[in-house]
Formats: C-alpha cells, structure tokens, sequence
C-alpha cells in the first residue's frame, strides 16, 4: 500500500511540486466538473454533445436527460477521488489515468461530432475553450499511467 510519495519521492522537489499540483489541479477539476454536472443546467448543455456522437447517441434513449448528466457526473467524481487516494496508494493511480483517459478522449472527440462547436472568427476557427483543457488532463492521465510501478 505504498502511495505515490514513494515513486515521487526519488525526484527533484521541483518535480514534485509539479506533478502534485497537477495531480490534485487535475482532481479539483474533475470534482468540481463532476458536481456541476448534477444541475439541470449543466445537463441541458450537454446533450448537443451526447446526442451528437457516434458512441453515446442512444444514451437518451436508455435515461432521462438530468440521469445521463447525473451519471457522467459520478464517473468524474469518482476519477477525481482515485486521483486524490492515489497520494497513498498508488494502485489507484493506474485506474484513475485510464479513467482520465477514456474520459479525456471521448470529451475531446466531440469537438469533431457536435455541429456547429467550430465557428470562423475574425478568420481563424474558435472553439469552446473549456473542452481544450482537456488536451493537458489527457496528457496527466498518459503520464500517470506510465509512472504506474505497483
């Protein structure tokens, strides 16, 4: 049972002071993302985005629009807290990176599925930029599941 600090613990204190600040950055995020998902709101403004994509288009079909939110939501949640007991028991830290993974991927695929997220501005094409954080917690993810010795 012996968590992140000991891989980590071999490396500079930069280094450390890096990865733990994207570590629990990366949990506050998926936690607070997670939460946010169980409002109405949130759930309404996900659907173009669900409904849209080739692997959750019939989700809606299965649960009710807040259900399907209220799922994705828990999915978030429960990343985040792998991430965060990762800290002392760095098993845990695989099954969160691959959970960072799936989620990351499947997140940043809807800005190819959804019509309409791409608009010209002044020339250039402009997107939702909340989703483009995505690029650096799937890269986390990467990482964490490569440091994954236990």
């Amino acid at each position: 049972m012996n968590g992140t600090t000991q891989i980590i613990g071999r490396r500079s204190p930069i280094y450390k002071f890096g990865y733990y600040i994207s570590l629990f950055g990366a949990a506050f995020i998926l936690l607070w993302i997670g939460i946010v998902k169980f409002t109405p709101t949130e759930a309404n403004a996900i659907k173009p985005l669900l409904e849209n994509h080739f692997l959750t288009f019939f989700i809606y079909n299965l649960m009710s629009i807040q259900a399907v939110s209220n799922t994705i939501g828990m999915i978030e949640i429960i990343i985040a807290l792998l991430l965060i007991f990762s800290v002392k028991f760095a098993f845990l830290r695989k099954y969160a990176g691959i959970g960072m993974i799936v989620t990351f991927l499947i997140t940043l695929s809807y800005l190819f599925t959804t019509p309409g997220i791409w608009k010209i501005v002044d020339g250039i094409p402009m997107t939702d930029f909340f989703i483009l954080k995505d690029i650096m917690l799937l890269g986390f993810g990467l990482m964490i599941c490569q440091n994954n010795t236990k």
